[in-house]
This record gives C-alpha cells, structure tokens and sequence, in this order.
C-alpha cells in the first residue's frame, strides 16, 4: 500500500459545529439536487435500462462515434456509447420496435451483432430488487454499528457518515449525467462498506484505545487516510483506463466510488470528529 504522509491537524482552531458545517451543508445541497431532479423527471436519478426496460442494440462501425450519431439522426433512441474493442458501440431505446434502428443502421453500412431487450415490467422488479439491497445493506449497517458501540452519538456519527457517502454521489450522478445501472448499485453498495471501515476505525481508536483524543485520531488518520486515498486513485486509474479501451459500465463505477470516497474523506474526519469530540468532552461520557 502507498503510504501517503498525513500531517496532524490542529483541531483545536475549530469548534463542533465548524467542523459540522460544511459536510452538512454539503449533505443538505446533495439532497436539494436530488429532491428537484424528483420534481422534474419523477425519479431520484436517472435510471439505466435495466431498471427501466427497453431494448439495447450492438452493433460494428469503423466510422467515429460522431459520425455514427449523425447516421442515426431522425431515429429515436436514448444513448449510443462506443463499447470494448474498437468499432464496437452499443445503442439503447426505449421503444421495443428497432426496425427503423436497424434499417438506419443497414444504410450506413453497419453490422448488427445483437439485438437485446427487456421488458419495462423487468426492469421495474429488478429496480425494486436493487432499492430492497441497498436498504437492506444500510439497515444491516446501522444495527450492526449499534450493537458494536451500544451509544448513540458514536454510533450515529457513522450512520450520518454513510447516509451522506451514498447521497452526495447520486446527487453528482445527476449532475455529471450518469444512469443508475446495475454497476452502480454495485458501487453504492461498495460504499457502504468502505464509509464503516474509516468511521469504525476513528471510533474505535478514539473510544477503546490508550492515549489522548487527538493522539488516537491522529493515529487512526494516518491509516484511513492513507487507505482511501489509495482507493481512490486505483478507482481513477480504473476509470481511465475503461474510458480509454471503451469497457462500459466500470467509468461509471469508478466516477460513482470516486465521489463516495472523496466525500468520506470530508464526512469521516469533519462531520464524525465532529460528533466524537462531543462525546467525549461536552455529551455523556464527560
């Protein structure tokens, strides 16, 4: 592992809610984009076909992907995005008739390679399957933090953390444009586990180790900080890489992972000091 040198912070130049205030207010304005991206689309985030059904056309082309939007032109369809291997692209609808989409695709001289649907009654069961996962995921989360610190500033401090890892990124979802697929499930999913391994980690050096405050949070920075950051630059060389050799759906989930571990970053060692310092000093283990 990288080992990244992580200077002390004097956390003494700022108060509780200093330290609070910015994650919070981040929180606050993730919530705000994904509660009007509600108002105006009907759902939290956009939602990839597996979730929504449709059909998704493979094609070959050696034209680049500008000219191949412009073949499709007069044609509805959603997306169409170069996919592994060169002159490879994947072109997705809504509409389950591709005629008029293969018929294009045969006067720009176009081999079509797959032809794949899915009904809308589908993709709406494995959407409710995906938000049953990850419910089920964070409520596993919560108890087991509970059952482990048996103290609720502690213990909620990491479920704040977590409830924010995963909202900033579907908040930047929509900002940047990126469906919810099944891949970023996955990488919510991930989240979830990487945002309780730093919280867990500051906890418990901060509440069941010798040594002052500041000396246990130090020494737990040192190592969360060091881990994150190394996941977050594997994450961006994944998503490089993917982009630049065209393999889908790993960009998206190395972009999703990105902004969910920059954000524990802020959430782990603002929002949760924060609220441990609390604890320990001003609520009841004083």
């Amino acid at each position: 592992m990288v080992d990244f040198e992580v200077s002390d912070i004097d956390y003494d130049k700022y108060s509780n809610r200093q330290l609070a205030a910015i994650p919070l207010a981040i929180l606050a304005l993730a919530l705000l984009i994904i509660a009007a991206w509600y108002v105006m689309t009907g759902v939290p985030v956009d939602l990839g076909l597996a979730f929504t059904g449709g059909t998704e056309v493979r094609f070959t082309a050696d034209d680049p992907i500008e000219d191949v939007r412009a073949n499709f032109e007069g044609v509805e369809y959603d997306s169409i995005q170069s996919a592994a291997g060169g002159g490879t692209y994947i072109l997705t609808t809504q509409a389950t008739n591709t005629d008029a989409i293969e018929t294009a695709a045969a006067d720009a001289g176009y081999s079509i390679e797959q032809v794949q649907g899915r009904s809308a009654a589908f993709g709406a069961s494995s959407q409710q399957q995906a938000l049953l996962g990850l419910a089920i995921a964070f409520g596993g989360m919560a108890v087991l933090v509970f059952l482990m610190f048996r103290t609720f500033i502690p213990s909620i401090a990491i479920v704040i953390s977590a409830f924010s890892d995963i909202v900033i990124p579907l908040a930047l979802m929509n900002v940047f444009g990126i469906e919810l697929t099944l891949g970023a499930v996955a990488a919510l999913l991930m989240l979830i586990g990487y945002s309780v391994d730093s919280d867990i980690l500051l906890n418990n050096h901060i509440l069941r180790r010798r040594g002052g405050f500041y000396e246990s949070a130090f020494r737990a920075m040192r190592t969360g900080v060091t881990m994150t950051l190394t996941s977050i630059s594997a994450m961006i060389v994944m998503a490089i890489v993917a982009t630049l050799f065209g393999i889908p759906l790993l960009p998206e989930i190395g972009l999703i992972l990105v902004f969910g571990l920059t954000a524990d970053l802020m959430n782990t060692y603002m929002l949760n000091m924060s609220l441990l310092r609390y604890y320990k000093y001003e609520g009841v283990a004083k």
